[in-house]
């Protein structure tokens, strides 16, 4: 029952609309099924499946919109949640930001679904963890970790004929392994559309060689220092960023968009030559939904070309009010990269450190975006082109804008956090001060 199909989705929502007497009404359906397997200290702690249905409706009298939704989808269920949001709307204040229906789009079939991760059973997932198992306990050390598959989709209908669907998978993994005397420690998160990219064990192998290697760490001095940061320590500190390239934060002088005096920096040269930033729903490695939540198609853009900010994102609202056109914002941003892998960036470093991820990152400055967090999991001294010893951990300040002025290699572009995301290679990068964390 989750998973509802075009027809049977369009079915629900037309008979919702149908019970609606307000000037408009938008009604959005979504669901999901799927299993987990929670592991910690080499044991399964916790596993489950879980399937679940919503419905949202919002009915607008003028400029006044009320809200509920439901989990029952019977005739009666139907008409009651349409009938509580049309009451809600006729008690709310009017919407100064009030934004017309969308009428019909086109929407391009998106490539979100996939068959494998979809048919996963909980003898699939226990096969996997097992394999992640099998290394942590081979090697003398303690693995926590989380195992997750969902197929979702999602649906909107509006009274003035807007229909868009999407279907979707994902698998997600992550683990944590840390030596017996929980001096050393190692982490890995990775997530797919497709089951098959998914190895559980390399991934393990992985995190299992940190906890090993970062055992016994040195201290060094903070400071600025060159970092190679693995890709998801890159998307840990850039997925900051990309919240930031909204218009309406801009214009109001609220983001580092924004131009000192009024104004934004659309058109600056804001970061090194080598950086481009773009997003794609319809990208292989990592595709999303061709529309966004007001019924908007999404298609690829250009964010940044060359350093230089190409586009920012404006919802209906702001650009109404900037006589432009919407741009939506996607969740598929990419990167763009080199073909050097992660040991090719160690390679050619002379001396530098070697950062796995950030954890605990905070705002500093929102004008400037500077950030603060740790290191952890596994932080690393290089020099000559190899991996020396390990390091205690830092904190570190840094903005990511900072950081991408100061890009010298990027790396082959991989899936992870945020997007899809290179290795980068970043001098001076600044640490303020040493972690006892491990």
């Amino acid at each position: 029952m989750a998973i509802l199909s075009k027809e049977e989705a369009q079915a629900i929502l037309k008979k919702v609309i149908g019970y609606s007497k307000a000037d408009f009404c938008e009604v959005g359906l979504n669901g999901s099924d799927g299993g987990n397997i929670r592991y910690a200290r080499n044991a399964v702690s916790t596993a489950g499946q879980i399937s679940t249905m919503s419905l949202g409706v919002s009915s607008t009298f003028g400029k006044k919109t009320g809200s509920a939704t439901i989990n029952e989808f019977d005739d009666a269920s139907l008409q009651k949640v349409v009938k509580r949001a049309e009451e809600l709307a006729m008690l709310a204040p009017e919407n100064p930001e009030f934004m017309p229906l969308l009428g019909p789009q086109t929407f391009a079939e998106s490539n979100t679904y996939n068959a494998k991760t979809a048919a996963m059973t909980p003898d699939t997932r226990a096969e996997m963890v097992g394999k992640s198992l099998s290394v942590s306990k081979a090697a003398g050390l303690d693995a926590a970790g989380f195992l997750e598959n969902a197929t979702r989709f999602n649906a909107i209908m509006n009274s003035k004929g807007l229909f868009a669907y999407n279907k979707g998978t994902n698998v997600s993994f992550s683990v944590t392994v840390r030596n017996k005397q929980g001096t050393g420690s190692g982490y890995v998160e990775q997530d797919f559309n497709d089951l098959d990219k998914m190895d559980t064990l390399a991934l393990s192998k992985i995190a299992a060689g940190k906890a090993n290697g970062s055992a016994g760490a040195k201290a060094i001095e903070p400071g600025k220092y060159t970092v190679i940061l693995e890709p998801l320590a890159a998307s840990d500190i850039l997925s900051n960023m990309f919240r930031g390239f909204d218009a309406r934060s801009a214009d109001e002088g609220r983001s580092f968009m924004s131009k000192k005096g009024g104004g934004t920096r659309l058109g600056e040269q804001l970061f090194s030559e080598n950086v481009n930033i773009y997003s794609d729903p319809m990208n292989t490695e990592i595709p999303s939904a061709t529309w966004n939540g007001d019924g908007l198609p999404v298609k690829r853009t250009q964010w940044v070309e060359k350093g230089i900010v190409k586009n920012l994102s404006y919802s209906r609202y702001w650009a109404a009010q900037k006589n432009v056109e919407p741009i939506p914002f996607s969740r598929s941003v990419i990167i763009e990269g080199g073909t050097q892998s992660l040991e090719d960036l160690i390679k050619s470093t002379e001396k530098g450190i070697l950062v796995t991820r950030f954890w605990y990152i905070r705002s500093v400055d929102p004008q400037t975006l500077l950030l603060t967090g740790l290191t952890r999991d596994g932080t690393f001294y290089i020099e000559n082109g190899e991996i020396k010893f390990p390091i205690k951990n830092f904190r570190f300040n840094e903005s990511p804008v900072i950081m991408l002025n100061n890009v010298e290699a990027l790396g082959k572009p991989v899936r992870t956090g945020s997007g899809l995301i290179p290795p980068m290679k970043i001098r001076d990068f600044t640490f303020t001060s040493l972690s006892d964390a491990i």
